[in-house]
């Protein structure tokens, strides 16, 4: 029977005894203890060995060893020992130790049977060893008792404090939360075995964090431990948890985590706005949408619960103004919604509020989240351009309207308050055919070049009006001007017409059909009527038949062509149309007569052997017409060299000796008013003569004027048709001096004020003239007044 105890020993430190206790088969042991007394031959020894194998029903029953943890002592600490009834104490027998860790961590007397732990051991790295005990014979190494395992447990003592493993924690709470609201459990764990004794039963606490939070000592539940705990007064706090072991009594370990905890927001304040009146200003040109200025409303809450609506309550100028709110920054922008007009209204008055959209219902009574402020906003004048009413011009005008006639008024006014003069003018880029003018006062648009439908149907131009004491100031209208079609343009063949009858062709035969075209558009549609010409209306060759259906059709009127006799006919066909009043055109068909075959298929259409003689050739022919060429060159270049004799004999400029003679005498056209004259006309005052005669330029632009116009039609209001009558005239003018001159004409003689200003009618002496009537002429004679008006003794004007 295997025994094993463990005695009391010093090095022990609690002197606990196991015994291991080892059962079997009585009858079994007696034998193997009566064999054992005397030798077993080998046949023997394989027959026991054979009965111990086949006796299997034996039963073992090894009890644990404890060992404690953490021994720190010098000596190998004792654990047990192993001990067979077999053994006699003479030893005979040889205990063997194997499994985890023997050898290593355990070590056994293989005569005494003592186990030892000869290394420091750890229960939370390892809790039990299982190891196997085998007695052997010394002598032959046979077993002595069948081999068994036995477990060693290492017995815990209180050497790991509790730690927090997922610490340090991060949690939240909403502000305001009712005092025992969960925040979050903290869990601490200990490594000592939790089966035997306190090592691993854990007690929480508090150490920072009150009064505003407590934990539950048992399950580390944290909890809010103060009413109404204010975010906007303090967000964040800082816990500090204690988990202690030994149930929390003196001399347990302890261990500690930080907690952060962090008040969420909740809309527990209402907006306000810091001013109650707010001043703004805006300029009577600020465009639609543009901003006006801002407000904000103040609320001490963050996110979703700080979100602000604005909205517009009351007040004069709710269709004038909008507001609507930035969300980024939780303003709002009022803007325009209307067009301002200082003239019309200087100033409004609006009432904003302000609201949180979001509301939780247990802080209604805090108050109403809402607020509202007063905001004057001042309309600032500005100097706006002229404004066009209508804004938009539409105009038919007749393509024949005569140069001069005004086809629309044009009118716009200043929307200022000052309401300062209107000058008006065409932008060219939009009339770049410079076909219509516009009066600089009246705003009277005229026609200043005729009009032509079928070259420009239709005219888009842009009027502008600009202030006279602010030219910046300039506003435009937009003037379609539709061309109507007037009957002007006669009707003509579509194209050149060009038919060919054979000599063999009967009477009635049809050669050609011929159809026209008209560049007018009348409204009922083109209809054309044909006829031969006057002259050939008793034509005994031709005839026409007027198809009605705007073509005609040429017919023979008789058989028997023959190309020696002639070879070409011309046949004039008059074409009128439907217009009012009716146009009408002459166009030629020319018809040759060729040889055909039997069929009507044209052979030949040339006549040469008709019209020329037997032995004349076309070769001979153009060398005559070339002759006749050169003798007419020869001709006209004798004449030209006869007319270079007769050129006068001119000096050179550089050698004139003379002074040239420079006429003032009247107004010409540009810059060839101050050219000298040439001396040369003073040897050939004939030639000088007929150059003075022939320059265009050096006839003064006033005389060609009062050629035309009677003196009864200069004050006539339809002065300024006259003078686009005339501008264009000089622009149709392809002799006249190509530039443009800008003449100012101020009537002076019997019927100005000025009365006659001509130094003919002036006193020729320097006797004493007065000439205090010039401070009666106006401003425009202030300066000359100024000049000869008398003074007295003190300098001061009479």
């Amino acid at each position: 029977m295997w025994t094993s105890g463990r005695m009391s020993n010093a090095k022990n430190l609690l002197g606990l005894g196991v015994s291991l206790y080892f059962w079997g088969l009585m009858d079994l042991t007696t034998t193997v203890l009566s064999e054992s007394a005397r030798p077993l031959t080998e046949g023997q020894e394989n027959n026991l060995s054979d009965k111990l194998h086949q006796r299997m029903k034996r039963s073992w029953v090894w009890n644990q060893f404890f060992v404690l943890e953490e021994y720190t002592g010098t000596d190998p600490l004792y654990v047990g020992k192993l001990h067979s009834d077999m053994d006699r104490g003479d030893g005979s027998i040889k205990y063997i130790l194997s499994g985890e860790g023997a050898g290593v961590v355990f070590t056994i007397d293989d005569t005494t049977g003592d186990i030892h732990a000869i290394q420091r051991l750890d229960r939370e790295e390892r809790s039990q060893y299982t190891l196997r005990a085998q007695a052997l014979d010394r002598r032959t190494g046979r077993p002595m008792e069948p081999e068994s395992e036995f477990i060693i447990k290492i017995q815990d003592i209180n050497d790991n404090e509790p730690k927090f493993l997922d610490g340090p924690y991060v949690a939240s709470v909403p502000e305001m939360s009712p005092v025992g609201t969960s925040v979050i459990q903290v869990t601490a764990t200990d490594a000592d075995d939790p089966t035997y004794g306190n090592s691993a039963r854990v007690v929480y606490s508090i150490l920072q964090g009150q009064p505003y939070f407590s934990v539950d000592s048992r399950t580390g539940l944290i909890r809010t431990a103060l009413m109404n705990m204010d975010r906007e007064a303090k967000e964040y706090y800082e816990v500090i948890i204690q988990a202690k072991d030994m149930g929390g009594q003196l001399g347990g370990l302890a261990g500690t985590t930080t907690v952060n905890i962090t008040l969420s927001d909740v809309n527990d304040n209402p907006p306000r706005f810091p001013q109650k009146h707010y001043q703004m200003s805006v300029l009577e040109s600020a465009p639609i949408s543009s901003t006006v200025g801002r407000v904000v409303a103040k609320d001490l809450d963050e996110g979703i619960n700080a979100e602000m609506k604005y909205s517009l309550v009351d007040g004069d100028g709710l269709d004038v103004f909008d507001i609507n709110t930035d969300p980024n920054y939780q303003v709002g922008i009022i803007t325009v919604r209307k067009p301002l007009s200082f003239e019309s209204k200087k100033s409004y008055t609006l009432k904003v509020e302000g609201a949180n959209p979001h509301l939780e219902m247990r802080f209604l009574n805090l108050g109403p989240f809402r607020d509202t402020t007063t905001v004057h906003i001042s309309v600032e004048d500005v100097d706006e351009p002229p404004v066009f009413e209508p804004s938009f011009y539409f105009v038919e005008v007749p393509e024949d309207v005569e140069i001069g006639t005004t086809i629309q008024i044009i009118s716009a006014k200043d929307p200022d308050v000052t309401n300062n003069s209107i000058r008006y003018s065409i932008d060219r880029s939009s009339d770049p055919g410079r076909f219509f003018y516009v009066d600089i006062t009246s705003g009277a648009l005229m026609t200043a070049r005729p009009l032509d439908r079928e070259d420009i149907s239709w005219h888009n131009i842009t009027v502008l009006a600009m202030e006279l004491n602010n030219p910046s100031q300039v506003g435009s209208v937009s003037v379609t001007v539709k061309v109507l079609d007037v009957n002007d343009n006669a009707p003509e063949f579509a194209r050149f017409y060009e038919a060919f009858v054979c000599e063999n062709a009967k009477a009635g035969q049809l050669i050609q059909t011929v159809s026209a075209i008209d560049r007018d558009d009348p409204q009922e549609g083109q209809h054309f009527y044909y006829n031969l010409a006057p002259e050939a209306a008793n034509n005994p060759n031709f005839t026409l038949r007027d198809n009605q259906d705007n073509t005609a059709w040429i017919l023979t009127r008789r058989s028997g062509f023959r190309q020696h006799e002639q070879n070409t006919f011309y046949l004039p066909i008059l074409i009128s149309d439907n217009g009012r009043p009716v146009l009408s055109s002459t166009g030629t068909l020319t018809v040759h007569v060729c040889s055909c075959d039997d069929d009507g298929m044209v052979m030949s259409c040339n006549v040469e052997a008709y019209v020329l003689p037997v032995n004349l050739s076309r070769g001979a022919l153009i060398a005559i017409l070339a002759c006749i060429f050169v003798l007419l060159v020869l001709v006209l270049l004798i004449l030209s060299m006869r007319r270079q004799r007769k050129q006068p004999y001119i000096i050179d400029e550089e050698e004139n000796i003379h002074e040239n003679i420079v006429r003032y005498d009247d107004e010409g056209g540009g810059e060839e008013d101050t050219e000298a004259f040439d001396i040369a006309a003073m040897w050939n005052p004939r030639e000088a003569q007929l150059a003075v005669k022939n320059r265009q330029d050096m006839l003064p632009e006033i005389e060609s004027l009062s050629r035309y116009v009677p003196q009864a039609c200069v004050m006539d209001n339809n002065v300024h048709s006259y003078v686009l009558a005339k501008l264009y005239e000089a622009d149709m003018d392809l002799w006249a001096p190509p530039f443009d001159s800008l003449q100012t004409y101020m009537f002076e003689g019997n019927g100005s004020v000025a009365e006659s200003l001509s130094s003919l009618q002036s006193v020729t002496t320097d006797s004493d003239q007065s000439y205090d009537y010039l401070t009666d002429w106006g401003p425009r004679f202030k300066k000359l007044a100024e000049m000869y008006g008398a003074t007295d003794s003190s300098g001061a004007l009479w």
